[in-house]
């Protein structure tokens, strides 16, 4: 995905470009230049591959309660909670569910649930619901909890809160949690934004780490002990993964990716999702509903083209803006009633030319900045989501004022 092969794809800029010859001129050079993934990969063991060749011993004669989605293969492909239920000394009694199930069945904000009659598996919980942690009722026989989930290295992507929520009841109880952890996507060795204000605490920022917050589920879980973040911890084992280092991107790993939620369909995605995110603190389209989520960007009253000069000229490090129309629609399990729903929206691909380089918070912050100077008359914010998701207040007092947080970093950008 990172080098531009397709013939079809320059046409498609070209034709663009062509009511202003200059402005995408350096898109395109940097398009042809742009450097293939690695051809050979690193050989990566997953926690739960490391746990079944190497550490069975920890979980074997247990009443385990597994917290686990579809993320949960292991090299093979197959599933953390098949093995557990094939294992004659180990006890599977229930398998909690993040956002989006146990299926990565759920769009955004879906809520679901199951019988064992459907999932043909034990008893299977939702913690995404009226419901975000387990009760001591349903852990009563439980000896053992097991997480194992794939994060994408995102403080409001919600698996990680439900790490944290297992980890407060765990503690409470005294039950063991073992952490099969697994590569962040998009580089463990990555801090971007800011941290999160604990007045702005909500189940999409629960504990004070930076938007892109560098590590693994398991460097969290160690740091949620470490720092005292919740009042009483449980005892934590993590088992690494092994061969994976922190400067490593997904693409550089030979594991299979696996989408993990519907509206992140492959890596790209995933580095973009930090920044773009913070659209949906707005009523501008963040592509929900279309086959580009986060990629694309707009809304009906836009000007892409337009739009497309105002952020390129800002040269951002590592992308760039393109021009692009789109009409989102209701996908069943991956987008429900998406902004503009069946309305024609004009507006900007995200592409990114150098992941190295490119800085996913910034961009994100970038691209408000320009949506509201855009069209300040239709722009609306979304106070409280945004809020929410930059982890404060300031960024909309920002905007809202016409400046920028944190006006060092983003002075050289600006020119102002």
């Amino acid at each position: 995905m990172f080098k531009l092969t397709s013939l079809i794809l320059l046409i498609h800029v070209i034709g663009f470009s062509q009511d202003h010859p200059g402005s995408h001129q350096m898109q395109l050079e940097q398009y042809k230049t742009k450097p293939d993934p690695p051809v050979d990969k690193v050989h990566v063991l997953t926690g739960l591959d490391v746990l079944l060749d190497k550490k069975m011993d920890l979980i074997q004669g247990k009443s385990v309660a597994l917290v686990t989605n579809h993320t949960g293969i292991d090299k093979l492909g197959m599933p953390n909670y098949k093995h557990l239920i094939y294992m004659k000394d180990v006890d599977l009694k229930v398998i909690f569910s993040p956002e989006h199930g146990l299926f990565g069945e759920a769009g955004a904000g879906e809520k679901v649930s199951y019988t064992e009659k459907d999932s043909g598996l034990p008893k299977v919980i939702s913690l995404y619901g009226s419901m975000r942690k387990p009760t001591a009722e349903m852990l009563s026989d439980i000896n053992l909890i097991i997480y194992d989930i794939q994060d994408i290295g995102t403080r409001f992507y919600t698996y990680i809160t439900t790490l944290g929520l297992v980890m407060e009841v765990a503690g409470e109880l005294d039950i063991p949690v073992l952490v099969l952890d697994r590569p962040n996507p998009i580089r463990g060795d990555i801090i971007e934004g800011p941290i999160l204000n604990l007045e702005f605490q909500s189940f999409v920022g629960y504990y004070p780490i930076s938007i892109r917050y560098g590590g693994t589920v398991g460097d969290l879980a160690k740091k949620i002990i470490k720092q005292n973040w919740i009042p009483k911890v449980p005892d934590l084992t993590v088992i690494p993964p092994e061969g994976w280092d922190h400067h490593l991107w997904f693409d550089e790993t030979d594991l299979p990716w696996v989408s993990p939620s519907p509206n992140i369909p492959d890596l790209e995605t995933a580095i973009i999702y930090p920044g773009m995110c913070l659209i949906e603190g707005t009523n501008i389209s963040e592509g929900r509903g279309t086959p580009n989520p986060f990629k694309w960007i707009g809304a009906p009253w836009i000007d892409g083209q337009k739009l497309s000069q105002t952020l390129n000229k800002f040269k951002l490090p590592g992308v760039v803006f393109v021009p692009v129309s789109f009409t989102p629609v209701s996908i069943p399990g991956k987008s429900v009633n998406p902004k503009f729903e069946n309305q024609k929206c004009s507006g900007v691909e995200v592409r990114i030319i150098d992941r190295n380089e490119y800085k996913s918070v910034d961009t994100g912050v970038m691209t408000l900045f320009a949506l509201f100077n855009t069209a300040p008359e239709k722009f609306e914010f979304r106070e409280n989501h945004l809020n929410r998701l930059w982890g404060s207040n300031e960024l909309y007092i920002a905007l809202k004022n016409g400046t920028l947080p944190q006006t060092k970093i983003y002075q050289k950008i600006t020119g102002k």
